[in-house]
């Protein structure tokens, strides 16, 4: 497996764990990596979260998820192409999981009880998305949060991702 690399480009040193999703594939059509998308995971807890996105039966999965505590695992090696973004759409492309790498935050979400994120899951964030935009080409328009990628999304992370876009620079 591509994923088990010492390489830099595939794994970030700032993961605390390194979990294999097989809910992956190559990139589509040579594409490389000009997206980073952010979603929560709008579920109980972290580890239902890595559970349901390491299901093989769930068709969802990401590059890294973030958990309560600022604990960063990664599921997907940065080359490959994970299932996080389903359908989708950013300036005028459609296939959004082959130009992106995608981060879930844990937070119950709106229907189990939003709440604030903690300001150490927050710094955590923050410290990964600074880290693969040093190894990818990712203009600033292009960190987004689900929602305006995915506008079937049931996420409502828009505020929260509008918070982070300041603090990443």
């Amino acid at each position: 497996l591509a994923f088990e690399s010492r390489d830099e480009r595939v794994r970030s040193r700032l993961a605390h764990d390194f979990v294999l999703s097989p809910n992956i594939e190559p990139r589509r059509n040579g594409r490389t990596v000009d997206m980073l998308v952010l979603h929560y995971t709008g579920m109980e807890s972290a580890m239902a979260a890595r559970d349901w996105l390491c299901h093989p039966q769930s068709g969802v999965s990401c590059h890294y998820l973030i958990d309560e505590g600022g604990g960063i695992t990664q599921m997907v090696g940065e080359e490959m192409r994970a299932w996080h973004a389903g359908v989708s759409l950013w300036r005028g492309e459609d296939d959004t999981n082959s130009r992106s790498i995608g981060i879930e935050i844990h937070n119950p979400g709106h229907f189990l009880g939003y709440c604030d994120f903690p300001g150490i899951q927050m710094e955590s964030v923050i410290l990964l998305c600074r880290d693969i935009l040093s190894r990818h080409d990712v203009p600033a328009r292009n960190v987004l949060a689900h929602t305006v990628v995915g506008p079937a999304s049931s996420e409502n992370d828009f505020g929260m991702i509008a918070r982070l876009l300041g603090a990443v620079g």
